[in-house]
C-alpha cells in the first residue's frame, strides 16, 4: 500500500527545472497472502541463519570466525588461510552466475524475498504498523502536530528500528570477534577501538537504509536494478497486469454486467499500489522499481477473491504467455548459465574438498652457495609449514632433484593444528654431482600418519660456474 504524498518541486527563476526531486513519503497498506506468506517464512530464515550462526561453537571455538589478526578463517571444520582466497573470488562468481541464471528465468526474485535490504525493509515496515498503526493510521499521524501520542509512537519505532539496527551489527562484527565475549566487552569497555567503530557504523547504516532509504536503495543505488533488464527475454517470468483482461478498469456495482458497460475486471482500487513497498503502479507495465515481491499479487487475488472474479488478474507470467504464446521453459541463454553454473560448482567442490591440509614455501637464503666442512656445496633454505587442518600432524621433510643429494637439520617436525613454523635447513652436493650453476631441486612435505596430506615446492640449488 503505497501512497506517494505529492511534493512540489522549488524551481530556481530563470535557472531551469531542479534537477533534485524530494523523496515522497511511501504509505505501505497491511495484506495477506501466499506470496507474503512465502517472504515472511524465507525472510525469518534468513534472519535467524545470519543471527544463529554466529553463535554456534565448534569444539573450542565459534564455528563462523573470520580471525583477521591471525589471518585464519574458520568455516565448521574447515580453515582458510590468505593463501586460499582464490576460492573466495572463485565462490563469488558462482553466486553471480546463480543470480544470473535465476534472473533469466524468474526475473528479480532474488531482490523481492531473499535480498537483505528487502528482508530487513520489510521487518522495519512491520515495527512501523505495530508502533504507528496501518496505513492510513500513519498517514493521518504524520499529518497530525506534534502530541504525546505523536512523540510516544514516534518514539518507540525509532527505538526498534535502532535496537534491530544495534542487533545487525552486533552479529556482524561477532564473525570477525568472538561473539560471545564481545556484548560485554562493549558494556565494560573493553572492546577493541575498532569493534565500537563497526558495530555504530552497521547499526547506523541499517537504521538508515531499512527505516529512511528504503526503495531509493534499490531505485537509485542497487546496480543489480540498472543490469537485470539486459538478462530478460520474452520467457523470463515476471510480475505482471494482464492489461487484456483489466482494461478498461472503473468501478462498478457488485453482480452488475460490467462488461456490458466495457469495463475490464481491474476496479480500479489501487490496492496493488498502495502495498507496493517501492511505489509503483505495476498496471505502468515492467519498470526499473519492480523488485518481484508479488505483494500486488497477494492484494490483487484478494480483490478478485471478493468481487467474485477470477485470480490472477496481476500474476507471475512472461510476455509470450500475456500475448497468447507458449513460454518456452529451455531456452540457449538459460542452458548456457545452468550448464556454467554446475562445472564451475563441481570444480569448486572438488577443490574443496581436496585442497591440501598443509601449505610449504621455500626461501632462499641470501648466500648463494657455500662449501662446508667436508667439502661439499652447500645451500641453505627455510621452509615455512603450515598445517592448515584442525588436528596436530606429525610431517617429515624430503629433498630431491640432484645426485647425491643431502638434506640436513629437521626432517621430521610437529605442527599444532594452524600453526606455521619456520624450519631452517640446508641441502649439500659433491661439486662433481652439480651439472650446472643453477638447478632446479623440489621439497617436499607429508604427514606421518596420513600421507595424503602433502605439499611440494620447487626451488633452485645454486653452485659454482660449470666450466
Amino acid at each position: 500500500m503505497t501512497e506517494k504524498i505529492p511534493v512540489k518541486n522549488v524551481t530556481p527563476k530563470d535557472n531551469g527545472p531542479d534537477l533534485y526531486a524530494k523523496r515522497e513519503a511511501i504509505y505501505t497498506r497491511s495484506f495477506k497472502g501466499l506470496f507474503r506468506n512465502i517472504r515472511i517464512v524465507s525472510g525469518i530464515f534468513l534472519f535467524i541463519l545470519f543471527l544463529g550462526t554466529a553463535w554456534l561453537q565448534w569444539g573450542d571455538r565459534q564455528a563462523v570466525w573470520w580471525n583477521l589478526p591471525e589471518r585464519k578463517f574458520y568455516i565448521f571444520g574447515a580453515t582458510f588461510w590468505p593463501q586460499d582466497f582464490m576460492l573466495l573470488s572463485w565462490l563469488l562468481i558462482i553466486c553471480a552466475f546463480g543470480l544470473f541464471f535465476i534472473t533469466v528465468f524468474a526475473g528479480r526474485v532474488w531482490c523481492g524475498y531473499t535480498c537483505p535490504q528487502s528482508v530487513w525493509t520489510w521487518i522495519f515496515m512491520w515495527c512501523e504498523k505495530v508502533t504507528e498503526g496501518d496505513r492510513n493510521a500513519r498517514m493521518k499521524l504524520d499529518k497530525a502536530p506534534m502530541s504525546v501520542n505523536k512523540f510516544l509512537r514516534k518514539t518507540a519505532k525509532h527505538f526498534l528500528w535502532i535496537s534491530i539496527g544495534f542487533i545487525t551489527g552486533l552479529t556482524f562484527v561477532g564473525y570477525f570477534t568472538p561473539i560471545r565475549e564481545l556484548p560485554l566487552d562493549l558494556i565494560t569497555g573493553q572492546a577493541h577501538g575498532w569493534s565500537y567503530f563497526w558495530v555504530g557504523f552497521f547499526t547506523l547504516m541499517t537504521y538508515l537504509n531499512a527505516g529512511w532509504l528504503r526503495e531509493q536503495v534499490c531505485i537509485y543505488m542497487c546496480p543489480y536494478s540498472r543490469f537485470q533488464s539486459v538478462m530478460f527475454d520474452k520467457d523470463t517470468l515476471i510480475v505482471s497486469y494482464d492489461e487484456a483482461r483489466g482494461e478498461k478498469r472503473g468501478a462498478r456495482k457488485k453482480g452488475s454486467d460490467y462488461k456490458a458497460q466495457g469495463l475490464g475486471d481491474c476496479i480500479d482500487c489501487k490496492l496493488c499500489v498502495h502495498v507496493c513497498p517501492t511505489g509503483i503502479d505495476i498496471r505502468d507495465g515492467l519498470q526499473i522499481a519492480c523488485i518481484s515481491c508479488a505483494a500486488c499479487i497477494d492484494a490483487c487475488d484478494d480483490v478478485m477473491l471478493k468481487v467474485g472474479y477470477p485470480k490472477g488478474l496481476i500474476r507471475y507470467t512472461t510476455e509470450h504467455n500475456l500475448s497468447g504464446q507458449q513460454t518456452k521453459l529451455l531456452r540457449p541463454r538459460l542452458i548456457g548459465y545452468a550448464v556454467a553454473l554446475l562445472v564451475m560448482s563441481s570444480l569448486f567442490a572438488y577443490t574443496v574438498f581436496n585442497r591440501t591440509l598443509v601449505e610449504l614455501n621455500v626461501i632462499k637464503d641470501r648466500t648463494p652457495y657455500r662449501e662446508n666442512l667436508e667439502g661439499r656445496i652447500e645451500n641453505v633454505y627455510t621452509l615455512k609449514v603450515t598445517n592448515k587442518d584442525q588436528q596436530d600432524h606429525i610431517f617429515v621433510i624430503e629433498a630431491d632433484g640432484l645426485n647425491g643429494l643431502t638434506l640436513a637439520g629437521k626432517n621430521k617436525i610437529t605442527a599444532a593444528a594452524g600453526e606455521v613454523l619456520s624450519i631452517p635447513v640446508s641441502v649439500s652436493v659433491d661439486i662433481e654431482d652439480i651439472p650446472s650453476s643453477a638447478n632446479k631441486i623440489e621439497f617436499r612435505v607429508y604427514s606421518e600418519d596420513d600421507e595424503n596430506i602433502a605439499r611440494s615446492a620447487e626451488s633452485r640449488f645454486l653452485g659454482p660456474t660449470v666450466r
